[in-house]
Parts: structure tokens; sequence; C-alpha cells
């Protein structure tokens, strides 16, 4: 409706300017008037002609002013027909992607049918191999049941052969151990034959445990050690003297390798031992030093070694044997931390009894532990106590159960 209204509106307009562009073309030719030097006739031209291009210039403005699809095909039509054209090729790839995304969706159609039809055989198979394996199942608990337990006795094995082991080190270690303390006999009994011997090889002449406040302290608690030493020496080797020169000799590379390691910061125990066997009388005592850094060796409750006593093993001496073991792998196991201690302290009257105790007990597998009594630092005594790991039965209780 609206086309119509503007094609009215136009031929109205165009009517009426034709008229007005007539009529003042007829009055400016009777009047003849004359513009810019033209003759009249030419000027009614020249006024007839711009009476026309307004006529064309408004109709063409009124139609741009009232019509926006007309200002757009105007002005804006180039650029229409581009996005048109782009538009299309968009179209055309959106179908063409469309139609390649329908291929796909019936691949993916196609293969999820084909992967429910694996999946149903699948789980049959499944299905199968439970039925198959639910008794291969059974046999391997089983089989993982024993197993298990010819482990737990070969561990119970292992662990007695480890026990034997032990046993068997302790009393190599006490064999050297006496193999040492024999030839030690066998050099004081030389000794004595040349004299009467009042320090042995070996022997500790003075101990004394230290830590520095300032290194240059060393020198002056080395020469306190010394003297130490030298009263005791000089007490032994020459009783009833007076210490009034020294006789101890160490010597300076020594006594400088003693003054290095005590500079170092920690605790320390200093030995000076006697370098050989004194005879009573003698002069000089020639000694070297020992420094080892002070640390725990036991600690209270501490089980120390163990030995265990076979059923059969009730006689009075093997009792003994098997307590002395115990004894020995005790000594054995301080000394390899590292104690300066030169035996063990215990009640003598509490290791009678329960020897008693297990000679008069009626069967049965015993285990005797040596547990520390008391902390023990390096150069301190070592306080044991010799007990069973549990509670031994009186002998009337195995008497009952036999019955």
């Amino acid at each position: 409706m609206t086309g119509w209204l503007l094609l009215l509106s136009l031929l109205i307009l165009g009517g009426v300017l034709s008229t007005l562009g007539d009529r003042l073309g007829s009055r400016v030719g009777k009047a003849r008037l004359s513009l810019f030097g033209l003759r009249p006739r030419q000027t009614a031209v020249v006024i007839t002609v711009l009476t026309g291009s307004l006529i064309s210039a408004l109709s063409l403005g009124l139609m741009l002013l009232v019509s926006r699809q007309l200002r757009v095909g105007l002005f804006e039509l180039n650029d229409l027909e581009a996005r048109l054209r782009s538009s299309r090729s968009d179209l055309k790839g959106s179908r063409k992607a469309q139609r390649k995304a329908r291929e796909q969706l019936e691949e993916a159609r196609a293969d999820e049918i084909k992967a429910r039809k694996i999946l149903a055989d699948a789980q049959a198979r499944a299905s199968k191999l439970r039925s198959t394996l639910q008794p291969l199942q059974e046999q391997t608990r089983r089989l993982e049941a024993e197993r298990r337990r010819l482990s737990q006795d070969v561990r119970n094995r292992d662990a007695e052969i480890q026990r034997t082991d032990d046993e068997l080190n302790a009393v190599r270690e006490r064999i050297s151990s006496g193999e040492a303390e024999l030839q030690l006999l066998e050099e004081n009994l030389l000794a004595l034959r040349r004299g009467d011997v009042a320090i042995s090889s070996g022997q500790p002449l003075a101990t004394v445990t230290l830590k520095l406040d300032r290194p240059d302290q060393a020198r002056q608690v080395i020469d306190q050690v010394l003297r130490e030493a030298n009263l005791q020496a000089f007490q032994k080797v020459l009783p009833g003297q007076s210490p009034d020169r020294q006789i101890i000799l160490v010597p300076r590379q020594d006594i400088e390798r003693l003054e290095k390691a005590i500079r170092k910061p920690g605790t320390w125990v200093v030995l000076l031992r006697s370098a050989a066997n004194v005879l009573r009388g003698e002069s000089v005592v020639y000694a070297f030093p020992d420094v080892r850094p002070n640390v725990a060796i036991t600690v209270a409750g501490e089980t120390l070694a163990k030995t265990a006593l076979a059923s059969q093993e009730t006689k009075p001496e093997e009792v003994r044997n098997r307590v002395n073991l115990l004894l020995a792998s005790t000594l054995a196991e301080v000394r390899r931390r590292g104690s300066l201690s030169q035996g063990l302290q215990f009640d003598a009257n509490a290791v009678n009894r329960l020897a008693q105790q297990l000679t008069e007990r009626r069967g049965g597998r015993v285990e005797l532990e040596a547990v520390a009594l008391r902390r023990s630092e390096t150069a301190d005594p070592i306080a044991i106590e010799l007990r069973p790991s549990k509670p031994l039965r009186p002998a009337s209780t195995f008497q009952d159960d036999i019955q």
C-alpha cells in the first residue's frame, strides 16, 4: 500500500511541478526576461530545464526520504549482494557440514551397535569365565593358606637357625676372648717368672669422661689425666714411696693425637693403658692413650642378649652352660657397642635361684634374656638382670598338665 501511495504522490508532485514550470517558462518568455546575458527564449529554456531538474530532484529526494528500501537498494546494494553471496556460501558450507555430521552420526550409531554387540559378547564370556574361575579361586585360596602355613614354618625354622647361629657366634666370640685371655695369662705367667707383675699389659691406669667448654682446655685436661695415671702407677709399682716424679711415659705423637681428638665438639672418654707388663719396683711405665666418644651403651629395660633352653635341657650343667653363654653374649654385645666395662654387674644369688628354677622345671622350651637395669655410657659399669622372657610355671603345674 505504501508503494502505491508513494507512486501517486510522485505523479501528483510531478504534475504540479510541471505545470508550475510551464507557467513560469511562459511568463519568462512573455516577459522577455534575460538571465546571465542570454536571450529571452534561451532564458525560458533554462528555466524549463531547471524546473525539470528540480522535479527529478524532489521526486528522488521524496522517494529516498519516504522509502527505506529505496535508500538501502540505492546506497547499500553492493554490500547487500556481497553479504548475500557470503551467506549463500556459508549456507552451502553449513549444509555440507550438516551432511558430514549426519554421516558421522550414522557411523557413530553403527559403531554403537557394534560396541553393544561386543559388550554383550564380553558379558557373556565374563559370565562363563566367572563360572569357570570360581572353583579355581577356591583352589587358589586353599593353596594360599597352605603357602602361608609353610611360610610361617619356614620363618620359624629360620628364626631357630638364626638363634642357633647367634649362639654359635657368641660361643666363637667367647672362645676368641678365652684365647686372648689365655695368651694374656701366658704372657703374665712369663712375667711372673721374671718377677712380681704390678700392672698387666693393656690395664687402664686412668679413665676420664670429659667435655671441653673451650678447645684451649685440652692440654690442661690431658695433664690432669697424666697426673692421675702417674699416681695410680706409682701406688702399684712403687708402693710406699712418695709420687714425686713422673714414671708414666707417653709418646709425644700420641699426646698430640689425643689433644686433636678431644678438641672436637662432643663428650669423650679418655683412657691411659699400660703398653706392657710392669713389675713391682720398676721405674718406668710405658702407656698409650685411648679416646672414644661417650655414647649410651644401654638403656633401662633394654634386652641385650637372648638364649633358649630346649625342653630336654634340665640338667644343672646344661643350665649353667646356657647361663654362662648368655652372660658371655651380653658382655660381647656391650663391648661391641663400645663399652669399656671389664665385666658385668648382676645379682649372683638371683642368678643361682633362676638356675635352680630352670633345673627343676618339667620340660618346655624356655627363652632367657639379659636385660639392662639402668642407662650406662661408655665408661660406666653394665648392670644386668637375667630373667625368662615369660614367667616360669611351677613343676606342679606341669605335673597336673601331664595327668
